[in-house]
């Protein structure tokens, strides 16, 4: 074995587990994973052709069932009592001749619905699941108990305010499947970012009322790259139309991956700034990624792997927070033992699948939070700064946030990107506060197109350990309120 291989092989076995024999890898792991592999994978730059918009248009055929035959009468099996809002889940078919479709579930406004917007959220990972972790155990209406077949209604569910629309993407990701075998063998940004595009528009047309409707990206981790790109693919089309279908208004983004070089050097920073790493293992670090980031030095993946191997089993997602017990990286950060388990519990129950159109014949394997497909990605750009320069023209309303306990996308690496994008300041970094408090809920710059905001005592994922802060930003998004 060599040595990078013998590498790989420690990082893979510090951040995975088996649940009933089968692998199981979350948000976090997936990405660190991501990172070690991928320096043999050559960056390329994101940009899509006019070609590539034509094979796009081209999928837009036999848009299949109509919204009724995905309305889930009887909700998610298991909620509770008193809750008329309407939901839907199913698949939608993405490319005819490989018989690839994305499992996707929609949850209207609790309130107002025909008058809200509509929010696309994304997990990253890559790989992870935007309906497991995002609905479930993030932002969406409902959790799951620890019995694993019952939910429980959640305070700050984001459909009290918007329309939210969550999607298993790429096909290999939870109830998304492919009967093609060369899917599973090749993943990467350009496809997901594709097929994310002609699933919204095969959507929009199965729910015609929310054509026009004004829309945004929301997300984090990994996600940090799916939505500039997919948000440059639905303005390239936009374009072409006075009255466009997708009426893309914004994004916010926690946590997000921005630029390699500077994201690797802050999670780097991050760790030895608090106090995580020895002096002699941070210096071994910055030299060994001096010339470039993870993507591009295999120098620095071994430095990264090193780094990691001292720290050793903590929580990396919120470093204050007690690591797990249960299941590495699946304990419920928020006080309960194992929220995602219940939740693997839940969606693999025969009842469940057949309730929420996911049972499916190509889908031969068993639900999981993340696949392990990080290894297998073939594209992907070092950096999406580019991206957001050519988005900057279009007047979007965008937001970043990060929690600052998280170590995997650290603060300190999007404020070294946010640093090295040259962008002009229009409010100096200062404070800011929650309604009816004085406390400091987290620092905020704003600049000339792009808001970043901090969040004291939360995490990789903000919803876990602040969703109170989190639901407070989206208000003020969407109402650009600030």
């Amino acid at each position: 074995m060599d040595t990078n291989t013998s590498f790989i092989f420690v990082i893979f076995f510090m951040f995975v587990a088996t649940e009933a024999g089968h692998q199981v890898i979350d948000q976090a792991s997936a990405l660190t994973h991501f990172r070690v592999t991928r320096h043999a994978v050559t960056a390329v730059s994101y940009n899509v052709s006019d070609d590539d918009l034509h094979n796009f248009q081209s999928q837009l055929i036999n848009n299949g069932a109509n919204e009724d035959d995905h309305f889930l009468k009887e909700g998610l099996p298991g909620q509770p009592a008193g809750f008329a809002f309407k939901q839907y889940a199913g698949h939608v078919t993405v490319n005819e001749s490989a018989q690839r479709a994305l499992f996707y579930y929609f949850v209207e406004s609790a309130c107002e619905s025909s008058t809200k917007p509509l929010i696309l959220w994304l997990n990253g990972g890559p790989g992870c699941s935007s309906f497991g972790m995002g609905a479930l155990t993030e932002i969406g209406p409902f959790g799951v108990n620890p019995d694993g077949k019952t939910l429980y209604a959640r305070e700050f569910a984001w459909n009290k305010v918007a329309n939210i629309l969550f999607l298993e993407s790429p096909a290999g990701v939870g109830f998304s499947y492919s009967n093609s075998s060369y899917d599973f063998v090749v993943f990467s940004d350009k496809k997901t970012a594709g097929d994310t595009y002609i699933f919204l528009m095969k959507w929009f047309e199965k729910y015609p009322v929310f054509k026009g409707r004004d829309f945004y990206l929301a997300g984090e981790s990994y996600a940090g790259y799916y939505i500039p790109e997919l948000a440059e693919i639905i303005l390239q089309n936009s374009r072409r139309d006075s009255n466009p279908i997708i009426n893309l208004k914004g994004f916010m983004i926690g946590n997000g991956l921005l630029d390699d070089v500077s994201d690797t050097r802050g999670m780097g920073d991050f760790l030895w700034t608090h106090d995580l790493a020895s002096d002699a293992t941070h210096e071994m670090f910055l030299r060994g990624c001096a010339k470039g980031g993870l993507y591009e030095n295999a120098q620095c993946t071994k430095a990264y792997v090193t780094l990691l191997t001292e720290i050793g089993d903590i929580n990396y997602m919120s470093i204050n927070s007690p690591a797990p017990e249960c299941i590495p990286m699946y304990m419920n950060i928020t006080g309960g033992p194992c929220d995602m388990v219940y939740v693997m519990s839940y969606l693999n129950q025969p009842q469940v699948q057949a309730a929420l159109n996911a049972n499916n014949p190509g889908i031969t394997r068993p639900w999981q939070p993340c696949a392990a497909m990080h290894y297998k990605w073939k594209d992907g750009p070092s950096s999406v700064i580019p991206i957001y320069k050519r988005l900057m023209g279009h007047e979007l309303r965008i937001l970043l946030y990060s929690g600052v306990l998280d170590s995997t996308v650290p603060a300190t690496g999007t404020r070294y990107a946010l640093a090295s994008w040259g962008l002009k300041i229009i409010k100096p970094w200062k404070k800011w506060v929650m309604p009816g408090t004085s406390e400091e809920a987290g620092f905020e710059v704003v600049y000339k197109g792009l808001r970043y905001r901090t969040v004291r005592n939360a995490g990789h994922e903000v919803s876990q350990l602040q969703p109170h802060k989190l639901y407070y930003l989206l208000n003020k998004f969407l109402n650009n309120s600030w």
